[in-house]
């Protein structure tokens, strides 16, 4: 047993006549502290009690139910590259050790429901990449570029054809738990999805009952991975099958089961979740206004991950066929702005169907490298980013009562910026200035699309600074300044994708 690392005691017993809901339980005890989790059947007369130890030290164990044992076992410390869970913490994300994780995700919907050699070579393609998080679903996906039948299913057949979510497959079990054994081992976050719409097979309408007991044995068994998330679905608002009441009992459902508590989050195609519920961890929005980031970091209070801006391809479909240019801009531009971005991949592939984006196989796309290389800036800063918001955007934010004092006041500049009453809103969208800060540190700002010769960068008078000029695209960092501070005058080379980075000396 490790600390960090999922531990788990099997045993032999007769077979259930529920398999989900077998009578197994764990109580585990260390340093004072007591987990209680629920075992599970995994076929051929064997029950396993899974634990997550989130410490080290002596460990005593108890099982009961069906099967029964007792024991002591010690706990090592955590090996070097562990960390533990990922929680949320304030507007950013911690792992249980205290050390900030940086989510740079990518997006392969249907990893685990394609042949083995094409696993082996997605996982491949990860080993090389620079993505520490990836969205995929439970279940098999029906869509454009995916027809493929899976290797194995969720649950067994009834006589009548439909499914018994009362009986596992448990072939299809365990390939899921090799995926998320092998990201794990890439230091990977799976963000993984509970349900969705695209569907050939009943899986998106399946009664209430159903679900919450598909669950109840999703959690048994997969709870004590550290690595991951759980992420209601990949576009609630079109699962036509479930209301907002029957999300909202998924939702309190799978936060009341984990014991341990992993990031939960659900994601939309139209409508924001509402993030603010206090079971949700985070924000998973679909979305292309990314100049939103930090108002929705002030809406939610809490951490914003846009996990799907549109995807850099090549295929009829508006979401799927943007540049790589673009892809890295849009990742610069969320990261800028104090939140986190996550990528995809659409190229056609007309002999085999095999887009990233869901079926996984070979990256083809430019924006990976340059993804690489802001996350490489990123985790070299002393800190995570907080957005800077200028006055033009504070303005937006101010009550009837500032705004109307403000009138009394203003130069004429801001008064005809304060009569646009909410076509406000849309100004500052087409002439957004994408800046962020860690503390007095750091300053970060991106340019995007503007070709500015020079610039004036506003730094506090009390320190100097390092100032660095980054070709987002080149992916060249070269140094401008070495002794900045307060209104320092940049020569910069007129062209998009610049980016200038004051570090504090």
């Amino acid at each position: 047993m490790r600390q960090y690392e999922c531990y788990e005691i099997k045993l032999n017993g007769p077979v259930p006549d529920d398999y989900v809901r077998a009578d197994v339980q764990g109580c585990f005890e260390m340093n004072g502290k007591e987990t209680t989790v629920k075992g599970f059947y995994a076929g051929d007369n064997t029950y396993i009690v899974r634990y997550l130890p989130m410490e080290a030290g002596v460990c005593r164990y108890r099982i009961t139910g069906v099967v029964e044992a007792q024991g002591e076992l010690i706990c090592d410390p955590a090996a070097d590259d562990q960390h533990g869970m990922v929680r949320a913490k304030d507007m950013h994300f911690q792992y249980e050790d205290g050390t900030y994780f940086y989510p740079f995700g990518t997006t392969v919907y249907a990893l685990m429901h394609q042949e083995d050699a094409l696993v082996a070579q997605t996982m491949e393609s990860l080993k090389a990449a620079p993505f520490n998080k990836v969205r995929l679903c439970v279940f098999p996906k029906h869509y454009d570029f995916n027809h493929n039948e899976p290797p194995a299913y969720a649950f067994e057949k009834k006589a009548d054809g439909g499914w018994d979510v009362t009986r596992p497959c448990f072939t299809f079990w365990e390939r899921l738990e090799a995926v998320l054994a092998q990201m794990g081992e890439l230091g990977i976050q799976a963000d993984l999805i509970l349900f969705h719409p695209y569907d050939r097979w009943g899986f998106a309408t399946m009664p209430q009952e159903d679900n919450l007991i598909y669950l109840e044995y999703l959690l048994r068994r997969l709870a004590a991975f550290p690595n991951v998330w759980w992420s209601l679905a990949n576009e609630y608002d079109l699962c036509g099958a479930k209301s907002i009441g029957d999300w909202e009992e998924i939702e309190e459902y799978v936060a009341g089961h984990d014991p341990y508590h992993h990031l939960l989050s659900n994601h939309n195609c139209f409508k924001n979740w509402d993030f603010t519920r206090p079971d949700v961890t985070h924000a998973c929005i679909q979305s292309k206004v990314l100049n939103k980031v930090s108002e929705w970091r002030r809406q939610y209070n809490k951490p914003v991950v846009i996990d799907e801006c549109c995807y850099e391809g090549n295929i009829q479909h508006i979401w799927g066929s943007i540049s790589g240019k673009e892809m890295t801009n849009r990742f610069w531009r969320v990261v800028t702005m104090g939140g986190y971005c996550t990528h995809g991949e659409t190229f056609l592939d007309p002999e085999r169907e095999v887009l990233w984006w869901s079926r996984g196989g070979r990256l083809k796309g430019e924006s990976p490298a340059r993804i690489g290389f802001l996350k490489t800036i990123v985790e070299e800063l002393p800190g995570p980013i907080e957005p800077v918001e200028n006055w033009i955007v504070k303005l937006t934010q101010m009550s009837d009562g500032e705004k109307e004092q403000l009138m009394q006041q203003a130069d004429p500049f801001v008064k005809a910026m304060l009569r646009m009453g909410d076509e406000l809103v849309d100004f500052i969208s087409s002439e957004f200035v994408y800046q962020g800060h860690c503390g007095e540190e750091a300053y970060l700002t991106f340019y995007d699309r503007r070709t500015c010769a020079e610039d004036i960068l506003e730094l506090p008078e009390t320190h100097t600074y390092r100032v660095e000029l980054i070709d987002t695209w080149d992916m060249t960092r070269t140094v401008l300044l070495d002794n900045a501070r307060g209104k320092t005058k940049l020569s910069l080379p007129g062209r998009e994708g610049m980016a200038v980075l004051a570090l504090r000396r």
